[in-house]
């Protein structure tokens, strides 16, 4: 490889390290759950997707122990060829059921999920209006699109109404609006029953990333529609967060669209089915959240008790509902020396700075679950109050 090319890549490295932006990894040695092994040492983990604490449920690793024997480790192939078994059909049936649409799709991941999705529906003839703080998969997912391309505010229904009418000056055959049901940066949940009252007035499809969401939000934890009490027209999300933490993405919605997407997305078409043990496990953690009530009041009881917390102590929080609770720093080294800080007291916390979110927004986005205790808790906003002193956060 050519001295320069690399020379090139290390003076950007070089670069990312000085402005504070590097991201290094920790090794877990554990599994997934409230506390953690990182090494040797055990930490409070305040920094997973694991919404539920399915991560670690014996239910979820018996199934996926007892699928392996009858079914194989892999599947060695994509769907259309012979990668398909019929426990595939039955978690993307259940899916379907569990989130009120007629049929599900299932990918690696649900950034493939958004990634296949725009491409096959829709054509230079078409438009997309994209909220401005969707996840990367999307803006990569449109990216791949030949439809015209619009992009809100954030939450901002009156310009979207503004790009809704643009969209239809400039002939578009038919619409689609973007959106994540809830911006993981923030934990704010999108205006879904506005969205839909917009989509009707102007013939337009819904579309949702609802991965924050599905399994914990709503009164059947089918998510933000079931949250917001409305209907979207196509629904994307993951296995990889509250449905047990392990990887796995889909889409749900209309027979047709699901049929042509079958026919159509390059990410189903030209990947690996899942593992038959991930697909087992996912069809026992639709079962655990359909009977989970408990759990999802345990998760709110703890969103709530933390974020009362971190306010009482002095923290910068961004308002909400969510289980998602980002303390501001502004700064990306700050939010860095203060996660390195918090785990020397035994918390696991990540700092998230450009280009995860703008420059001058770097946070630590704390994440209840269910799976941590009232002690664990006060043990953290313990730790968070120290270390908030000591680097001049709070006073």
């Amino acid at each position: 490889m050519a001295d320069a090319f690399l020379s090139h890549i290390s003076d950007t490295l070089a670069q990312i390290e000085a402005e504070g932006l590097y991201k290094r990894e920790r090794m877990i040695t554990s599994p997934q759950g409230g506390e953690i092994m990182v090494g040797d040492k055990k930490v409070i983990n305040l920094c997973a997707n694991n919404y539920l604490g399915l991560a670690d449920h014996p239910a979820l690793i018996d199934a996926a122990k007892g699928a392996m024997e009858p079914k194989g480790f892999g599947m060695a192939s994509v769907r259309f060829i012979c990668g398909t078994q019929d426990i595939h059909r039955e978690l993307e049936q259940r899916l379907a059921k569990f989130l009120n649409k007629d049929d599900a799709i299932l990918f690696a991941a649900c950034f493939d999920a958004n990634g296949g999705l725009f491409e096959p529906l829709l054509g230079p003839e078409d438009a997309i209006i994209s909220d401005s703080l969707n996840h990367a998969s999307i803006i990569d997912g449109v990216r791949l699109c030949k439809a015209k391309r619009y992009r809100y505010l954030n939450n901002d229904m009156n310009d979207l109404e503004a790009w809704l009418k643009q969209a239809r000056e400039d002939g578009a055959r038919h619409i689609m609006i973007a959106t994540d049901g809830v911006f993981s940066m923030d934990g704010y949940l999108a205006n879904l029953p506005k969205i839909r009252e917009l989509a009707d007035k102007y013939d337009a499809i819904v579309m949702v990333d609802d991965c924050h969401a599905t399994g914990f939000m709503g009164p059947n934890g089918a998510g933000t529609p079931d949250h917001f009490g409305v209907d979207v027209d196509i629904l994307t999300g993951t296995l990889g967060k509250a449905l047990g933490g392990a990887i796995g993405g889909y889409i749900a919605g209309p027979q047709p669209v699901i049929d042509l997407l079958r026919q159509r997305a390059r990410p189903y078409l030209f990947s690996n089915s899942l593992p038959p043990s991930i697909v087992a496990a996912g069809l026992e953690a639709i079962r655990l959240v359909e009977e989970g009530d408990i759990l999802r009041a345990q998760l709110f009881g703890n969103a709530k008790y933390w974020r009362a917390g971190l306010e009482k102590l002095g923290f910068d929080l961004l308002p909400g509902e969510h289980p998602i609770i980002p303390v501001m720093l502004e700064e990306a080294q700050l939010a860095q020396d203060m996660a390195a800080r918090l785990f020397d007291e035994g918390v696991y916390v990540s700092g998230f700075f450009f280009p995860v979110v703008p420059r001058g927004q770097a946070r630590i986005r704390t994440q209840m679950n269910t799976a941590l205790t009232k002690d664990e808790l006060d043990r953290a906003l313990a730790a968070f109050g120290k270390v908030g002193k000591e680097l001049g956060v709070i006073s």
